[in-house]
């Protein structure tokens, strides 16, 4: 095999498959190389609804091989290290990778160490999530017989951060259909300061969390799990940073001990107090995995001081080495890390990496932070948040073209469209590298 490529990208998921099928087909590249173990490719944004029991798992996953472009070259092995002085990548099993250009788009990687006890309980008995098992999931919500329902996530980058509360507003319309609701204690516990960093769409989700009367949780930082005693440790009001979709406190709350403030706050939901942790008994829990960069990339000389890739944020060119791009949820980006912003980053990198190969200057595109969130209400009901590095909200004019006039509210159109329409595009469009 050839140890040599002009344009070696790393990682098979939507951002690398995206890049390399714009390179051969609306570029013509020749020699593009992806670095990838997997022999699966998943899409993941269904995940949500196969732990609601409304979407075929099987229907998420197909043959790496069979989106993998043709022209490309698919190096089956894990990369374990850069060499960016002297251009190489190094892998597991087939030594040195050289290249002329590099795109670094391995996603992330889950580190269950940051919250202790997290790991051991994850995807079994009644703790779970749609990030690692959403079948498990499923399994979790329909054998649910009532108690405390708790939804949580941790303070660290993640996946899509709508996902979590996503699940919770499904499962709740299951609790009530299959009746027993009135039995359960939801409870949504977050470290942000508000649902949704985008006030249009925050107004439309405090509406759904009162109707469907949820026990909302600011200001909570996930910091232990208790598997056996069946209870989540947070602490409260800490100085915590994280990116994705809501807005994470850098505020200490006041000054109130935390059983004068919380316990009140809590009803008849069973807590638990130790020095300056709170701990909430659930009877399940969904969560998302602590998630960081890839090791073999946190270890390299390529990160930031966070640990993501240090990329510029318009550009998506690495700020020190100006051969390697990247972009996905590896990138030290500050949006929300889902699929949507990968299709508007990727014809950012492949017009720039072009452009740099061909006549050694950049091009003029600029990634404007763009990302969306399809976040799910009920069971035939969603609303759209598309927005910028700024949060405003900017939905896209041609949903007008399916009847909707205010994606930042909840329409059953949009199910639809997250359902049938957002699949069939990513399968037949963006992995065949056509522009969406």
């Amino acid at each position: 095999m050839n140890s040599h490529h002009q344009i070696v990208i790393i990682g098979g998921g939507t951002a690398g498959i995206m890049v390399a099928a714009q390179l051969l087909h609306l570029k013509k590249a020749k020699d593009v190389a992806i670095i990838e173990p997997a022999e699966t490719h998943y899409y993941q944004p269904a995940w949500t609804l196969v732990g609601a029991g409304t979407y075929d798992y099987k229907k998420t996953a197909r043959p790496m091989s069979s989106v993998i472009p043709k022209g490309a070259t698919w190096i089956k092995d894990k990369a374990t290290g850069f060499d960016p002085e002297h251009n190489k990548v190094h892998t597991a099993t087939k030594g040195d990778i050289t290249y002329d250009y590099l795109v670094v788009a391995p996603g992330l990687a889950y580190d269950f160490s940051l919250v202790p006890g997290l790991g051991e309980v994850m995807d079994k008995g009644v703790v779970c999530s749609n990030y690692t098992d959403p079948e498990h999931t499923w399994d979790v919500i329909r054998n649910f017989k009532g108690g405390t329902a708790l939804f949580t996530q941790p303070t660290t980058p993640i996946k899509c951060g709508g996902a979590p509360q996503k699940i919770m507003y499904l499962a709740e319309s299951h609790f009530r259909k299959s009746g027993i609701r009135k039995k359960t204690d939801v409870i949504f516990a977050t470290g942000g300061t508000v649902i949704f960093g985008v006030k249009q769409v925050a107004k439309t989700l405090m509406e759904v969390v009162d109707r469907k009367d949820i026990n909302l949780r600011f200001h909570h930082k996930l910091v232990a799990v208790d598997g056996d005693k069946q209870i989540a440790w947070y602490e409260m009001g800490q100085e915590i940073t994280a990116g994705g979709c809501v807005v994470i406190s850098s505020n200490k709350v006041d000054d109130l001990k935390l059983d004068e403030k919380f316990q009140y706050n809590y009803k008849d939901v069973k807590v638990s107090v130790d020095g300056n942790r709170y701990g909430i008994h659930y009877d399940m829990m969904h969560t998302a995995p602590p998630s960081v960069a890839p090791k073999f990339v946190k270890d390299s000389t390529l990160v930031n001081a966070a640990g993501w890739l240090d990329v510029n944020y318009q550009t998506l060119q690495h700020n020190s080495y100006a051969n390697i791009f990247g972009l996905g949820d590896v990138a030290a980006l500050p949006t929300a890390k889902t699929g949507a912003a990968i299709r508007k980053q990727v014809p950012i990198v492949v017009d720039n990496l072009n452009l740099l190969m061909n006549s050694k200057q950049m091009g003029t595109k600029s990634y404007n932070g763009y990302s969306s969130c399809p976040l799910v209400t009920d069971y035939g009901k969603m609303v759209l948040a598309e927005f910028d590095y700024d949060n405003n909200f900017t939905p896209d004019p041609k949903l007008k073209r399916m009847l909707i006039n205010d994606s930042s509210k909840e329409h059953w159109r949009l199910w639809m469209l997250k359902k049938y329409g957002l699949p069939y595009l990513y399968w037949n469009k963006m992995m065949k590298g056509k522009n969406v």
